[in-house]
């Protein structure tokens, strides 16, 4: 092998922890050998996430290998999260929904003892948002992770500044167990640099979702540097920015496969070199509203009837934080007031983390959008979504993430808003 390794880690691959432990390391080295890395770094954050949350019957293999990996010690190094869970009772779905969901998910509650096993740090942390206050997986600037979901890899790169490439399922867990990631990609400095140079010529702030997915359809797997952004958020990296590009980073990197940006004057990375970021050869894209209505406008729908009236209503792919809760609430029953309205007319359901919801229901809100009809939930629509019944359903949503993998149709918020509160008609 090409890889130059530690006497330890060169042990490892030889034996010294374990026959498994070996083929840990080999995969590893394999992995990054791929891409060229020429050697294992440490993983130096304090907990891992693992994409993988869901049990699937078809998924033999994992469970098999995870049985091998439990019962030879090889077990995670550091405690982990995981995506949410594919199944909630009180999402809405009829019985026959419901009898392909018992047989798709068969092995659910099985594979949550092999992950609590693993080291999966508590019964409730399964959320794609895992990065949120609330939940306790925060990286610190600079952290190497060993971490796959997209929208989650994309967040730490970009708005904490860790270092993570977007790896794939069972790798993460693979580079959590041994300790060591291979050092390529968006670990360096070089694989950080930025290949595009975005340049937001917009009116007002763009819609999140929208921009994101423009930015990801145009960068695909590089890094872009966004200029003309910052303007919209005057007092820095706060809460709002924070939750802003927590929706516009999972649109770029489902929409593309975006692993970092840069936001000028706003990311840290951004803020500490600036401009230097960009490439000499970096190419430049502007977005102005009539790009961004462009994108929007090239969404196909692929509803079996495209003139069908929703059926249900997914907010929060990404899951949603609290201050999104909490705002929206305001905004449902603002609306239904107004339109004359007690409850949502499409059945809606709003996701967010087991750690966030339970803040949430401490709070006045809370109650206040229970009444309105508003489903919460800790699900995974995607999860939800990913059979063929529900890929039949008319479906609507705020999520671009959503959008690209299922059969969801995209609406901006506002448009959302009034879906549900009775002031459009389908």
């Amino acid at each position: 092998m090409s890889m130059i390794l530690t006497d330890e880690q060169q042990a490892v691959l030889n034996g010294s922890r374990g026959e498994t432990m070996a083929k840990i390391m080999k995969t590893l080295v394999m992995y990054g050998e791929t891409f060229g890395a020429e050697k294992l770094v440490p993983v130096t954050g304090k907990k891992g996430h693992l994409v993988t949350s869901f049990g699937l019957g078809v998924m033999k293999p994992v469970y098999k290998l995870v049985d091998e990996l439990i019962d030879s010690g090889a077990l995670s190094g550091q405690p982990f999260t995981a995506d949410p869970r594919p199944l909630d009772k009180n999402v809405p779905a009829n019985l026959l929904q419901k009898l392909v969901f018992k047989y798709m998910y068969s092995k659910q509650t099985s594979y949550e003892k092999q992950l609590a096993a693993l080291g999966l740090e508590s019964a409730d942390g399964f959320t794609c948002a895992c990065y949120l206050d609330e939940v306790g997986n925060t990286p610190e600037y600079g952290e190497i992770l060993s971490w796959a979901e997209s929208s989650a890899v994309v967040y730490a790169n970009s708005v904490i500044g860790a270092r993570c490439n977007r790896n794939s399922g069972i790798i993460e867990l693979f580079g959590s167990i041994a300790g060591w990631v291979p050092y390529f990609g968006l670990l360096t400095d070089e694989g950080r640099m930025a290949s595009w140079r975005v340049e937001i010529a917009t009116t007002k702030l763009p819609e999140a979702q929208l921009l994101g997915s423009a930015v990801g359809m145009k960068a695909m797997e590089d890094v872009p540097y966004i200029v003309g952004l910052d303007k919209y958020f005057p007092n820095g990296l706060d809460e709002k920015a924070k939750t802003y590009l927590k929706d516009f980073g999972a649109a770029t990197a489902s929409n593309g496969a975006v692993g970092l940006y840069h936001v000028h004057n706003l990311t840290p990375e951004a803020k500490e070199k600036g401009l230097f970021l960009v490439k000499p050869q970096a190419k430049t894209y502007v977005i102005d509203d009539a790009e961004l209505e462009r994108v929007k406008n090239s969404y196909p729908c692929i509803w079996k009837d495209p003139e069908a009236k929703p059926e249900l209503c997914f907010m929060g792919c990404p899951h949603m934080t609290l201050a999104q809760l909490t705002d929206w609430t305001e905004k449902v029953t603002a609306a239904l007031a107004a339109n004359g309205k007690e409850k949502v007319v499409i059945p809606t359901v709003f996701t967010a983390a087991p750690a966030v919801l339970a803040e949430f229901n401490k709070t006045p809100a809370a109650p206040r959008l229970a009444a309105t009809g508003v489903i919460t939930s800790s699900i995974c629509p995607l999860m939800y979504m990913n059979n063929p019944l529900c890929g039949k359903m008319p479906v609507i949503t705020g999520s671009n993430k959503l959008r690209t993998y299922t059969s969801a149709k995209y609406y901006p918020d506002a448009e959302i808003l009034a879906a549900i509160t009775g002031g459009k008609e389908f």
